[in-house]
């Protein structure tokens, strides 16, 4: 076909690519480029070609068929790279004072269920597990939850999983479980704490609900709770994504996460190499949306901010006097 057709692999090229080879303004640039619509495309140019012929075509010329892979951010902030040096600045620091710090965020929620799990796992062959075609919610399971807290120090974690909404007093309810379970016992002497969150979610530096929960929160444990929160669109840089909940990920991989107790079990039974130790509990407590925060709740809030972006950067101190 191609020596009797000298143009048929630049057309194809022009098909597949039309913003840069060929017409930008190709309506196939808003359908699907399968080998049968591109065979069509070229026999209304009078290039008689079959589906087969123009995956060969295709392959010769380079192509591949290929998923979307998410690499373009959008535009930084400015002052991205001067909280990263910051925020690694604070953490060294407060280790080196021996004072506890930790990543925290909220993993994806899953739905509870007999429904499909991204991922593989091994089974006998041939009989692989059932589960149903359709991810539609069941109300007498609902949702999973899991809000992580790491620990950078020792390589530890605490996962609370929730059920009801992912809300900024869950967040720190979810603290206030690591400190109780896991952060007194291994930091006994401890007077401060240092959180490292992502800028947006239910531990949002906007969120005047996170700051009166933390308030609260330093009252109860008596602790300086200082806050660093990445810039906006950086949230993959957080330490718990890469140090816990990827691992959670791949250690249930494959598995239908048929019930509550089954999620719990999955995330305290992960590992790695280097020693990762994970413990899980369920959290079966009401998290309300909506709760209001009025100007004197947050004015009650004992926060210092930082010199550098006192929006991402701040300490609240307990506040004996004139408690929330």
């Amino acid at each position: 076909m191609t020596t009797t057709d000298p143009d048929l692999k630049e057309a194809l090229d022009a098909l597949v690519e039309p913003t840069t080879r060929g017409d930008p303004m190709s309506p196939l640039r808003w359908t699907c480029l399968s080998v049968r619509t591109l065979a069509q495309e070229l026999g209304k140019q009078g290039k008689k070609v079959s589906p087969q012929k123009v995956a060969d075509l295709l392959h010769e010329m380079g192509y591949s068929l290929q998923s979307n892979r998410k690499v373009i951010e959008g535009a930084s902030h400015p002052d991205r790279d001067a909280q990263f040096l910051f925020i690694n600045r604070s953490v060294k620091e407060f280790q080196k004072r021996g004072q506890p710090v930790i990543s925290v965020d909220t993993k994806k929620k899953e739905l509870i269920g007999n429904f499909r799990n991204a991922g593989q796992e091994w089974q006998p062959k041939g009989e692989p597990v059932e589960v149903e075609d359709h991810d539609f919610p069941k109300e007498d399971l609902g949702k999973a939850i899991p809000y992580g807290i790491f620990d950078l120090a020792n390589n530890c974690a605490w996962v609370n999983v929730g059920v009801d909404h992912d809300t900024p007093e869950f967040a720190v309810a979810s603290i206030r479980r690591w400190w109780d379970e896991m952060g007194k016992t291994l930091y006994p002497e401890a007077t401060e704490l240092l959180i490292t969150a992502d800028g947006g979610g239910s531990n949002g530096y906007r969120s005047r609900m996170w700051k009166v929960a933390l308030q609260r929160l330093s009252d109860e444990i008596g602790l300086e709770i200082t806050t660093t929160h990445f810039p906006p669109g950086t949230s993959k840089w957080n330490r718990i994504e890469h140090s816990l909940f990827c691992h959670i990920t791949q250690n249930w991989r494959g598995r239908p996460l048929v019930s509550r107790e089954v999620i719990v079990n999955l995330i305290a039974a992960t590992t790695t190499s280097k020693g990762l130790a994970v413990q899980a509990s369920l959290d079966l407590r009401p998290f309300p949306t909506g709760m209001k925060v009025t100007d004197g709740d947050l004015a009650r809030v004992n926060l210092e901010k930082a010199a550098i972006h006192g929006e991402w950067n701040y300490t609240i101190r307990p506040n004996t006097r004139d408690p929330i």
